[in-house]
């Protein structure tokens, strides 16, 4: 009888608190926005029912998370918009909001170090690239991996062992259902992306070339099998009658190469040392939960009544089942 796959859910700490703080308006008994801790772990008790994981990881963007990747691309992410609270919460000026936005962060990973969670945050490091080291780890080999974001960038990261769910768009994308989507195999998803560019990233690609162009004109790109971009430079040069994709593919070589080097994780951007860092925590982590100490917080700072109670039944198996 083969042996039941272990799941591991991969969690993007700060793509997830992130659209809680903005979507979610609940406000304490104490009269603060409390949003982005309540609609986290409110979640993590849907993904956890659904998925019934047998251990959870948080990864989070660390001090300066984008330091390297913006020694590469100096404008790399310039001119997002600022992070805001749900519109039915603006009574608090730029300053309150933004010391509210902190504190319901580290609010949260307090309250989650009282659970069997394992959190996951280096300086200079991305969640990204935590991410990819985590599913990518030797420990969790044969384990059915889920990764939770919104983020496109990690389609590229499933695999036979490995799919995303993305909690927004309330979707799951395994390898063959990101081939049938996009028409182009994760192994080659970030090579596609960099040349269609990012613009959440601030990463302009090929001027004019999304994703379903290149799927078209760049069949190959489908198939199980590590393509470069000198393979499609080859293709556009083949062409006899070449269109302006072919010609703006080979005119920003090095705009796509350096969009490569931001997008890929297939080799995480995070150091020897921090991989060690990594290593230890994954491989001594003691599966606690403390459930007084969170009823406690939650008490003081006015979360009111809540039911948590299946992510607590969860909670508790998986410190049974990692003891």
């Amino acid at each position: 009888m083969t042996a039941k796959k272990k799941k591991l859910m991969v969690i993007d700490g700060t793509n997830n608190f992130y659209r809680s703080y903005i979507v979610d308006p609940s406000i304490s008994t104490n009269g603060s926005p409390i949003g982005g801790v309540k609609g986290f772990f409110k979640t993590l008790q849907k993904m956890s029912r659904e998925i019934n994981p047998d251990q959870i990881v948080v990864c989070w963007d660390g001090a300066d998370g984008s330091r390297k990747r913006r020694s590469m691309v100096k404008t790399y992410k310039d001119g997002r918009k600022p992070i805001r609270l749900n519109r039915s919460n603006r009574n608090l000026n730029e300053s309150e909001e933004r010391d509210n936005k902190i504190w319901q962060q580290v609010r949260l990973m307090e309250l989650l170090n009282e659970t069997p969670v394992i959190q996951l945050v280096l300086d200079s490091v991305e969640a990204d690239d935590l991410i990819s080291l985590v599913v990518q780890d030797n420990n969790y080999k044969g384990w059915h991996k889920i990764i939770v974001s919104s983020d496109k960038d990690f389609y590229q990261l499933c695999d036979d062992e490995t799919i995303v769910h993305r909690p927004i768009q309330k979707e799951t994308l395994n390898l063959p259902r990101v081939v049938e989507q996009f028409g182009i195999h994760p192994r080659n998803f970030a090579l596609a992306r960099a040349i269609a560019g990012d613009k959440s990233d601030n990463l302009p690609g090929v001027p004019g070339v999304g994703l379903s162009t290149i799927a078209r004109r760049f069949p190959f790109l489908s198939e199980s099998r590590d393509y470069t971009l000198d393979d499609i430079v080859e293709a556009c040069e083949q062409v006899e009658k070449p269109l302006k994709v072919h010609d703006g593919i080979v005119d920003s070589v090095d705009i796509i190469e350096q969009n490569y080097k931001m997008m890929q994780l297939y080799f995480p951007l995070v150091s020897v040392q921090g991989k060690q860092r990594v290593r230890f925590t994954l491989d001594n982590f003691e599966f606690e939960f403390n459930k007084t100490e969170i009823d406690k917080m939650m008490t003081y700072d006015g979360f009111g009544t809540i039911n948590f109670t299946d992510l607590y039944a969860i909670f508790r198996r998986i410190c049974v089942d990692n003891s």
